[in-house]
C-alpha cells in the first residue's frame, strides 16, 4: 500500500515511470524513502504529491518519510496474499529441535502454527476480523511485519536467505509477545472490537510467516 502511493507521487513529479522505488520500515507505521536523492526531485514536491487518506508525507533531511495508521498495514496484509514475497531468495535449512523459544526455526514455526490457531478458534467463537487498533504490546509486531518486505528482497539480491530468517524471528518474537499479552479470543467476556484487531493482527502474522517460510524452502505447517 505505502509503496504503491509513493511509486505514484514520484510518477506524478519525475513525469515518468520511476522502477523500483527504495522505502524502508523504520518504526510502526512510519517509512523512509530516500527516492528523492536517488532521482534527483525535490523531496518536498514528492511528499505534496503523497495522495491517500490513510498515509501523510513530510520531509527530514532529504528523505521522504510517509506515515501510515499503524493498524492499516495489518488489514492491507491480509487483503495480500503475497505480501512480502520476493523471487529468488535462496534456500535456509532450519532446525526442528530443541524445540525451545531460543530455537530460531522452532519460534517461527510455533509463531505461525499460533497464528493460525487463533484464526480457526475464533471462527469457533464467532469473532470477525476488522480495524485494528494496536496497542502498545502490538506496536513491535507491525513495525516488524513492515520491516519484512525490505529484508526479503534484500536476501534475494544478496543472495543470503539468512538476512530473511533474521526478520521471520523478528516477526515471531513480536508475534509470541502478542499472543502472550493481548489475548485474541475472549475467555468469559463477550466478543468486541479489541478481539477483532487482534484476530485481524494474527491473519498478518500468519501470511507473513507463512510467505517468509515457503521463500526459504518450508512447506509451512499449522500444527505442530
Amino acid at each position: 500500500m505505502v509503496s504503491g502511493v509513493l511509486r505514484d507521487a514520484v510518477r506524478d513529479v519525475a513525469g515518468r515511470e520511476p522502477g523500483d522505488v527504495a522505502l524502508r520500515c523504520v518504526g510502526a507505521g512510519v517509512y523512509a524513502s530516500p527516492v528523492a536523492f536517488k532521482m534527483g526531485l525535490d523531496a518536498g514536491a514528492i511528499a505534496e504529491a503523497v495522495s491517500h487518506d490513510e498515509i501523510s508525507a513530510e520531509v527530514d533531511q532529504g528523505f521522504v518519510i510517509l506515515r501510515v495508521r499503524a493498524g492499516a498495514l495489518a488489514e492491507a496484509i491480509t487483503e495480500d496474499p503475497d505480501y512480502g514475497v520476493a523471487a529468488g531468495v535462496p534456500p535456509v535449512e532450519l532446525i526442528d529441535r530443541p524445540r525451545v523459544f531460543e530455537n530460531p526455526g522452532f519460534s517461527v514455526r510455533f509463531a505461525y502454527a499460533r497464528a493460525m490457531a487463533v484464526q480457526r478458534r475464533a471462527k469457533d467463537f464467532g469473532v470477525r476480523p476488522g480495524r485494528v487498533e494496536p496497542a502498545e504490546d502490538e506496536l513491535p509486531l507491525i513495525q516488524a511485519l513492515g520491516e519484512l518486505p525490505g529484508w526479503a528482497r534484500s536476501a534475494a539480491r544478496k543472495g543470503d536467505g539468512r538476512l530473511l530468517v533474521q526478520s521471520l524471528v523478528e516477526v515471531a518474537d513480536a508475534y509470541h509477545t502478542v499472543y502472550e499479552r493481548c489475548p485474541a479470543l475472549p475467555v468469559e467476556e463477550k466478543p468486541s472490537a479489541v478481539h477483532a484487531s487482534r484476530v485481524t493482527i494474527a491473519a498478518a502474522a500468519g501470511i507473513a510467516l507463512r510467505n517468509g517460510l515457503t521463500m526459504i524452502g518450508e512447506t509451512p505447517r499449522e500444527r505442530i
